[in-house]
């Protein structure tokens, strides 16, 4: 693989991004309504310009799974050090996306380790990095961490841990509601609901309880229970959900990342 490679891994990975941020309607989360940051305080086009600032980071990180050519605790730390960077670069830039770089810089690297990988294997090699501590990671617990620690949920690293089964049901809900006719959007929005149904996600366990992380995971789980984003009786449901979430001010924002992460495991070439 070269650079040049390199660079198309992460221009995929932040398309991919991009293309979540384009979804609407997406319940508590930023799209294209947000142009003013009125309902999720997340000024969607800062989010946007925020996104493109990923890309060297990514590119960086598939360089430097190419450079070393196998799953070590070394590449583990340098890609590490590089998302830490990363991170700091789109602070500067607007901020957002941490779940979606933690989750984007794994399956590039695990993309740019393998000559042209399917999904199956990014995610099996994704899952084998993350099983490699960090061991020059900050000694200061996250909001994540914490709230993963206090509620045991298995948070960013515990899904990234057992090889991203979120982001496999997310592909799986994509290509069944492909293959029922629904138009891309409804396929991409039945994806994120189905992260949501059942993701223990930890920015709402810290912002609503449990109590209410299992009212998203149940409205989630209403709308495809109604066929999905495809018809009258789902499409109902997911404008409901979508004020409730809103009005409350719960953002799911762990799924919004797997979601991307399904989405750029789809623009790779079929192995």
């Amino acid at each position: 693989m070269s650079s040049r490679e390199d660079d198309a891994l992460a221009r995929a990975a932040v398309d991919a991004l991009t293309t979540q941020l384009l979804l609407a309607p997406k319940p508590g989360l930023p799209d294209p309504r947000d142009l003013a940051a009125r309902t999720t305080r997340r000024d969607h086009g800062a989010l946007r310009w925020s996104a493109k600032a990923l890309a060297p980071g990514l590119a960086a990180m598939a360089a430097s799974a190419r450079r070393t050519g196998d799953v070590t605790p070394a590449l583990r730390a340098e890609l590490g050090a590089i998302g830490r960077c990363a991170e700091h670069s789109v602070g500067l830039a607007g901020g957002g996306h941490r779940g979606a770089l933690w989750t984007l810089g794994l399956l590039v690297a695990a993309a740019a380790l393998g000559p042209r990988p399917g999904a199956r294997d990014v995610l099996t090699v994704a899952k084998r990095i993350a099983a490699h501590p960090d061991r020059r990671a900050p000694l200061r617990p996250s909001r994540g961490s914490t709230v993963s620690a206090k509620y045991g949920a298995a948070g960013a690293r515990g899904e990234a841990k057992a090889g991203f089964p979120h982001v496999r049901r997310a592909s799986a809900a994509l290509a069944a509601a492909r293959s029922a006719g629904a138009t891309e959007a409804e396929a991409r929005l039945d994806a994120l609901l189905t992260v949501m149904s059942t993701l223990q996600d930890t920015e709402l366990l810290y912002t609503a309880g449990p109590l209410g992380l299992r009212h998203v995971q149940a409205g989630a789980r209403g709308i495809m229970e109604a066929g999905g984003t495809a018809t009258p009786e789902g499409a109902e449901a997911l404008a409901a959900l979508d004020a409730d979430l809103h009005a409350r001010a719960w953002s799911p924002r762990g799924s919004a990342g797997l979601l991307a992460g399904a989405l750029f495991l789809d623009s790779l070439p079929v192995a």
